[in-house]
């Protein structure tokens, strides 16, 4: 039986990506045949336009780990990083067609096995794409997996997301994943930088994360982050701040359980941080 896409956001084109490729857990081999010359040519200029934004921007723990990733003037194939891969923390990564549901999706990351879409956005979608592509995959969320305490927390995310599944709480533990994993900053010693994978992966928001005074910087709070919306289309306009990997695993690895039932009966906020009247308005 042919596997379903996931709708993400609103558009008006259906996703992309041929699910009847994959199997039951949504994985699929990578296409590398079905990869032209222009293909790696999007891949070649995405990266090199994104790794000469990354000095005073992205954090350190990102900058040493890059590197890991291997080649930047092709598309690389899924089994070569898995070789450094799993040397380095016992993760490797799948492909997929698209988007994936909730539960396949935690359950891949409790597996230590982190999807990897394997098609790449067209020359016309250089600058801006809804969906998560190879590129995106792999140049932002790739390269943390190989620091130990990064990967145990994102294995760690997936069993709670499995859990938080049973519980009726996946709207609450996903603006997690967003705050931290897609649109998390972290401040150090010579400044603020960015680590999630959605800021890394964009070269506007990049800058605007890092540098710019627009947006509010709330301390990272788990509570607060649960409670807030988000938006996909547009730049954030609250981040949220770490002051190392270590704190993030530290304070996400509770079992969040009387979290959830406890946020139940509080307001939330907008994704400008302004809160909503009553838990009632939020819902």
């Amino acid at each position: 039986m042919a596997m379903e896409p996931v709708i993400y956001g609103t558009s008006e084109r259906p996703p992309r990506g041929d699910y009847s490729r994959a199997g039951a857990d949504y994985t699929c081999a990578q296409d590398y045949a079905g990869y032209g010359q222009e293909d790696h040519q999007s891949y070649r200029r995405l990266y090199a336009r994104q790794q000469a934004l990354l000095p005073g921007r992205a954090s350190d723990e990102f900058l040493r780990a890059l590197p890991s990733l291997g080649a930047s003037d092709r598309i690389p194939r899924f089994e070569e990083i898995n070789d450094r891969l799993w040397r380095a923390t016992r993760w490797e990564i799948v492909g997929v067609p698209g988007l994936i549901p909730e539960v396949p999706f935690f359950s891949l990351l409790a597996q230590r096995r982190f999807p990897v879409t394997d098609w790449i956005r067209t020359p016309q979608e250089f600058d801006y794409i809804v969906e998560p592509d190879v590129f995106h995959d792999l140049f932002g969320h790739v390269p943390l997996l190989f620091n130990p305490v990064y990967a145990d927390h994102m294995q760690a995310y997936g069993l709670g997301g499995l859990k938080a599944h049973r519980c009726g709480a996946c709207e609450m533990l996903s603006r997690l994943y967003w705050y931290t994993i897609e649109f998390g900053l972290m401040r150090q010693p010579d400044g603020m930088r960015a680590y999630g994978a959605g800021i890394l992966s964009s070269p506007g928001e990049l800058r605007y994360a890092v540098e710019s005074s627009e947006p509010r910087r709330l301390p990272f709070d788990i509570e607060r982050v649960m409670r807030t919306r988000y938006k996909i289309d547009s730049f954030q306009q609250i981040y949220f701040v770490i002051e190392s990997v270590e704190e993030l695993f530290e304070k996400t690895a509770a079992d969040f359980t009387p979290i959830y039932e406890r946020l139940r009966r509080l307001p939330e906020f907008s994704p400008d941080g302004s809160p909503l009247r009553t838990a009632a308005a939020a819902s």
